[in-house]
């Protein structure tokens, strides 16, 4: 792990490999060290970068209110890290909103996008869950919120199958900033990207586990329909989390869109 200043905070990053540039963004409800079980062999043959977004491991916290806020970040960390404009760049929930932002924003900073578990908006009622959760982290710290978070990321077989990787996420939730996941969460319910995605020119890849019951794969097909060319690929038996679910599967589907 190493860190950076971007814009007078401190952003922490790790990089392996070597090769073409691939930039991974994590979710809400993890960091970094979400990407072990896919980072080592996609360095085979491409340099990774892994960020903690501002608030997150030993990043910053920063008062983003906004998902544009954060793309914003991102495209500064990218510059300070000189990645090239043809990085690839994939995020994976939170992660994804970021990044398709960042293609709305600054598309012509980076190359091809992938994102799964994402969409273009939430329907009003899946809004309530991010308002209740910041509202609850505000008022009683990151303990109050780790069961809500973590249970809407793995399908209830994987987390009864798989408890030490449903500990390993609480614990890293768990050293979050409160007030910048209270932000995220607000810029998450505000967050409308169709008025931007008619427009996006990087090549897209569009991914959703087909488990997934917070961002579910209807509404990720109707984000891939909505973006000029974009594919899509639902990922068998997967929750919200393809990297700890599926890391093969997923690892394959990155490659074979970067090839």
């Amino acid at each position: 792990m190493a860190l950076l200043k971007v814009k007078g905070g401190d952003v922490e990053f790790r990089q392996s490999g070597s090769g073409p540039d691939l930039l991974l963004l994590h979710s809400l409800l993890t960091e970094l060290t979400v990407f072990d079980r896919i980072a080592p062999a996609l360095a085979a043959d491409r340099r990774i970068t892994c960020v903690n977004l501002p608030g997150f491991g030993a990043s910053a916290p920063l008062q983003l209110d906004s998902v544009g806020g954060y793309a914003d970040h991102v495209a500064a960390t990218m510059e300070a890290l000189a990645l090239p404009s043809n990085t690839a760049v994939f995020g994976n929930g939170f992660g994804a909103f970021v990044a398709l932002e960042l293609a709305v924003r600054h598309g012509g900073r980076f190359g091809r996008l992938m994102v799964a578990d994402t969409l273009a908006a939430f329907p009003e009622p899946a809004r309530l869950p991010f308002r209740g959760m910041a509202e609850k982290v505000r008022s009683g710290g990151m303990p109050a919120v780790l069961d809500t978070a973590i249970g809407r990321m793995f399908p209830p077989a994987f987390s009864v199958a798989h408890p030490e990787v449903v500990a390993a996420r609480k614990q890293g939730l768990a050293s979050a900033d409160p007030e910048c996941f209270a932000r995220a969460c607000l810029a998450l319910a505000a967050l409308d990207l169709r008025p931007g995605l008619p427009g996006l020119r990087n090549p897209v890849l569009v991914m959703c586990g087909a488990l997934d019951l917070t961002t579910p794969p209807a509404l990720a097909r109707e984000l891939a329909q909505a973006i000029p060319g974009a594919a899509w690929r639902e990922i068998p038996d997967s929750g919200h989390c393809p990297m700890l679910e599926q890391p093969e599967v997923l690892v394959a589907l990155i490659r074979e869109f970067l090839s």
